[in-house]
């Protein structure tokens, strides 16, 4: 078991009102009758969440959420971003308590369950991920992408944060991305950026998929602020930066992506790239194994 983590308090960032996000994950795993929820009553009891595989712990404000909803209190052993090793300690470690009616403890255990699981993965994978990119050098940003589950996103751009990612945009309204069908669509990179560019005045920066450096000049002189470098890799990628920063300096971001995993991140470092994002941190995580069990 770590110390006391030293990550900010994230929860902060979550909209006030989780409410409806938590009913309709509830009312999904129980649509209409509730037959075991029967079966056990409403007596008061208490559950002890258990971790039983290594990571992050992350996503607590979505387990206290569903719990809350259920009338139900958490009280937790660990704070968020602490890392949990249960190896180390017999197998499972006690990460939380919580008690409520039984029937209600029964309702939230799966959601809770299966939103935490999730969550600490994304948190491990991020941290993981980020590590690597440190541990060889690299000094810039590590972000995720927005393939991520619809109506999960919040979780998932969550965990991102928690492991120390960036979340990178949040949705088509955080920033304009134009890719390669962008630029079809509009008949160039300089149609499609001038376009972005009046609709989305000085606030909403203008980022720009590109296959080349002249993609990528062309880009830069259309007004994009951030030019991403798609499915580069190795010493062409490390000479278009160089190229690119030698020429704009800091007038723009350039970023890389397409490809990129824990096992060839090393590709992708480079000094000149602001940015390295990946999908490696949210898709196909492992999830962190937690269970809830009443006490007996």
């Amino acid at each position: 078991m770590s110390g006391p983590s030293s990550n900010p308090d994230f929860s902060a960032l979550l909209p006030p009102n989780l409410g409806p996000l938590i009913t309709s994950w509830l009312a999904e795993d129980t649509p209409s009758f509730d037959y075991g929820g029967f079966v056990v009553g409403n007596a008061p009891r208490s559950a002890t969440l258990f971790c039983k595989s290594a990571g992050l712990l992350a996503g607590v404000p979505f387990f206290n959420a569903v719990f809350a909803h259920l009338n139900c209190e958490v009280e937790w052993h660990f704070k968020e971003g602490d890392y949990i090793d249960p190896s180390t300690q017999g197998g499972k470690v006690a990460a939380a308590t919580v008690t409520g009616p039984t029937r209600n403890l029964l309702l939230g255990e799966r959601v809770a369950l299966n939103t935490l699981s999730r969550c600490s993965g994304i948190a491990t994978a991020s941290r993981s991920m980020v590590k690597i990119a440190r541990d060889a050098g690299y000094k810039g940003v590590v972000a995720g992408t927005r393939k991520t589950t619809p109506g999960f996103r919040v979780v998932e751009k969550y965990g991102m944060l928690v492991g120390g990612a960036d979340p990178h945009r949040y949705d088509l309204s955080a920033m304009v991305m134009l890719k390669d069908n962008h630029v079809w669509s509009t008949g160039s990179i300089s149609n499609a950026v001038a376009e972005a560019k009046r609709v989305g005045g000085f606030a909403v920066k203008v980022e720009v998929e590109v296959r080349s450096e002249e993609e990528a000049i062309e880009a830069i002189e259309a007004g994009a602020e951030v030019v991403m470098l798609d499915n580069f890799k190795g010493d062409e990628l490390r000479k278009v930066a160089r190229s690119l920063k030698e020429k704009y300096g800091k007038r723009v971001l350039l970023e890389c992506s397409g490809g990129l995993t824990v096992q060839n991140v090393g590709e992708f470092i480079c000094d000149d790239l602001d940015i390295i994002s990946t999908s490696a941190i949210h898709q196909s995580t492992q999830h962190i194994d937690f269970s809830l069990k009443i006490n007996h």
